[in-house]
């Protein structure tokens, strides 16, 4: 077993330095109960979509369990307007790029979301009407 002291701070290291360089404000790291939290607030969501990619690296499909990201994009951030587009149900909107990953919030049918940025062809970091932040899938997101 891995020493618990300073054991998961080195096994994201690279996460962390990636986090430090990104720019990210007010960054926090901690670790409580065998868990690394890292907070702070991206200057864009690209550099919030790196990280969460650097993570995937670490720690495939997120299985270790060990690390909470709460990293947000500055909500100055402008970005363009998407509308819902599923049939008639909310769209998730999840803590990371991935439906393994936990829900954050709900955007209403035909409500419009802030894309803060195009992660990849199948999901988007963007905000809700209320302010929630999260990874939504674009196959559901129709840019007006």
């Amino acid at each position: 077993m891995e020493n618990a002291t300073g054991g998961l701070q080195s096994k994201y290291s690279e996460l962390i330095n990636a986090a430090k360089a990104g720019g990210v404000n007010n960054l926090q790291v901690r670790e409580q109960d065998r868990v690394l939290y890292i907070d702070g607030e991206a200057p864009n969501g690209q550099t919030k979509d790196n990280l969460w990619s650097i993570y995937n690296r670490i720690d495939p499909d997120f299985r270790a369990g060990d690390l909470i990201m709460n990293i947000n994009v500055a909500s100055a951030v402008a970005g363009a307007q998407a509308r819902v587009s599923t049939q008639t149900s909310n769209l998730n909107i999840r803590k990371g790029p991935g439906t393994d990953q936990p829900i954050v919030g709900k955007a209403a049918h035909n409500s419009n979301v802030t894309i803060i940025n195009k992660t990849n062809d199948q999901w988007w970091l963007v905000r809700t009407e209320k302010g929630e932040e999260g990874y939504a899938y674009a196959q559901y997101l129709s840019v007006s």
